[in-house]
């Protein structure tokens, strides 16, 4: 922001009695309380207001220091705006009493959490055994009692990702369905892209103004949508061989396998900013899953299931945390155990079976699998 001198009140004040007594050729009454102090005082009020507004004016005429509606309105000159918010989607499973006959879960329908906040979705899923193009949902034939059907909040945003077992209530009666839960917690759900990054995908983006630079290809990669995570390779093919000229990019969503129309989403962002004759391609990441098992000592006065529970969700979150091509230390782990309060020590460790740090490439993402904490 530009350097702008600014006077407290009493500085004001002080500074136009100065000037008041240096002007006049006979005393004059400046006291507090006196008429004359009253309207300077009046009309430094006034000059403390304006530096405040020339001040705001200032810092919404750049983005490095706009907020909200001005950071927006800033980029929004250059064609570039912020990235939308990602609903959080699931798994819900809808249940009955009576297996006689056969029940349909319509696609679309409604469900919420148990305290009424959060609405969710059924959505489509066509690989779904159960489902029924026909029926429109998915069946529950004679003599089955339960089917499990995909699920997204109809409010995309962080408040979607629900614990599990907390969507329990079926807002529009279906026929012969009796309940509803979620065996897992929800996912992926994401607000808004925020200012801070906003204001660094900006810079990004001025950054890839020269097209056909690795700075427009990140630009492009991260403008699809938020969470994404990816690594580029130079001059090499994906088997490794050396190949000059090209290039490939691994993408993830956060969860270890995208979906294919994400994949096609980077590749046609790539495809809009690549250089003439430059090759590349787009891959999903190849999964190392991390087993891990550890025995931690709990502190007099603690929980022991409680703490064991925290230690077995703070591995499981650091892990699925890691992104594209970032290795897992074997200490990492310790060191989390110990994060957790109530833990005295960690011992018998082990990460798949091993006393060492499981390594992932460029084309992998680590992933938690079994998570073994007693």
């Amino acid at each position: 922001m530009a350097n702008l001198q600014s006077l407290d009140f009493t500085t004001l004040v002080q500074r136009m009695v100065t000037a008041v007594q240096a002007s006049a050729t006979a005393a004059i009454n400046v006291t507090i309380g006196s008429v004359l102090r009253a309207l300077l005082e009046a009309v430094a009020s006034l000059g403390i207001w304006l530096e405040a507004q020339i001040a705001y004016v200032l810092t919404i005429t750049r983005a490095a220091t706009s907020n909200g509606p001005d950071l927006d309105s800033f980029v929004n000159d250059f064609g570039l705006y912020r990235l939308a918010a990602i609903a959080a989607t699931g798994s819900l499973t809808f249940s009955r009493f009576s297996t006689t006959g056969q029940a349909v879960v319509p696609i679309s329908s409604p469900v919420q959490s148990a305290d009424g906040t959060q609405n969710f979705f059924v959505t489509l899923d066509s690989s779904n055994p159960a489902y029924s193009a026909t029926l429109g949902g998915y069946v529950m034939i004679g003599g089955v009692g339960s089917v499990t059907v995909p699920c997204q909040a109809v409010t995309p945003g962080i408040g979607g990702n629900v614990l599990a077992g907390t969507i329990t209530a079926i807002t529009s009666p279906i026929p012969g369905v009796d309940s509803v839960t979620n065996a897992a917690d929800f996912t992926n759900g994401m607000d808004a892209e925020s200012d801070p990054a906003l204001r660094a995908r900006f810079v990004l983006f001025i950054n890839s103004l020269s097209k056909a630079i690795k700075t427009a290809i990140e630009f492009a990669i991260m403008s699809v949508q938020q969470g994404i995570r990816y690594t580029l390779t130079e001059n090499y093919a994906h088997n490794g061989n050396y190949q000059p000229g090209f290039f490939y990019a691994v993408v993830d969503d956060g969860t270890g396998t995208p979906p294919d129309s994400l994949v096609t989403l980077v590749a046609n962002a790539i495809e809009a900013v690549r250089g003439l004759t430059i090759q590349y391609a787009v891959f999903k990441p190849q999964v190392l899953t991390a087993n891990v098992v550890a025995q931690v000592i709990v502190a007099p006065g603690f929980d022991e299931n409680t703490v064991i529970g925290n230690v077995g969700e703070a591995l499981t979150n650091f892990i699925n945390g890691l992104t594209v091509g970032v290795s897992l230390p074997y200490t990492q782990i310790v060191a989390i155990a110990y994060g957790i309060s109530g833990v005295t020590n960690v011992r018998n460790v082990t990460l798949n079976s091993l006393t060492a740090d499981l390594s992932a490439n460029e084309n992998q993402t680590i992933k938690a699998g079994t998570i073994t904490v007693s």
